[in-house]
């Protein structure tokens, strides 16, 4: 009986220790297996708050105060007229000036001070060439808590549609 289980336990460790090439993974037909998945994970260290203390459950399900969307409104055309009213559209130019408008929308909805809401900030910056647009997206929602602001902005040569979502995190 004894011998049964080592005969068992050693099948074991040969199936582990064998080599990929030897496990059966051989390539049929000349073609080679792919080894890895072709995925790319991109990490902002802004996300994470390393001096954050762990703080105690509140047992609070729902917010002390909630964001305004007349606020919000205001803070998108504040900031989309004075970084965008004398641009002329270039295509380069559009992918920074959207980045950096994310980040100045997102810096002064923070400035609320409002705590426990994610904050979602979509920009889409496009040539004004005659053509139609349309501008959507999708989300499960509380609408009890959650809430956005849209707010779009045109001159002569571009064209600019700002949105900021702000959902309750529990």
């Amino acid at each position: 009986m004894a011998d049964v289980v080592k005969d068992k336990a050693l099948k074991k460790e040969k199936k582990v220790r064998l080599p990929a090439s030897d496990a059966g993974l051989k390539p049929k037909e000349g073609k080679p297996k792919p080894s890895l998945s072709a995925l790319t994970i991109v990490e902002d260290s802004s996300l994470h708050d390393d001096t954050a203390l762990p703080t105690e459950n509140t047992y609070q399900l729902g917010p002390s105060k909630r964001h305004s969307v007349p606020v919000l409104t205001d803070i998108l055309a504040d900031v989309l007229t004075s970084h965008l009213q004398h641009k002329t559209y270039e295509y380069k130019w559009s992918r920074e000036m959207t980045q950096t408008l994310c980040e100045v929308i997102r810096e002064r909805v923070k400035e609320l001070m409002i705590p426990r809401y994610k904050t979602i900030v979509e920009v889409n910056i496009g040539q004004v060439s005659g053509q139609g647009v349309q501008v959507s997206s999708r989300c499960l929602w509380d609408p009890n808590n959650d809430t956005f602001a849209v707010f779009s902005f045109q001159n002569t040569s571009l064209f600019c549609v700002a949105a900021v979502y702000v959902a309750y995190v529990e």
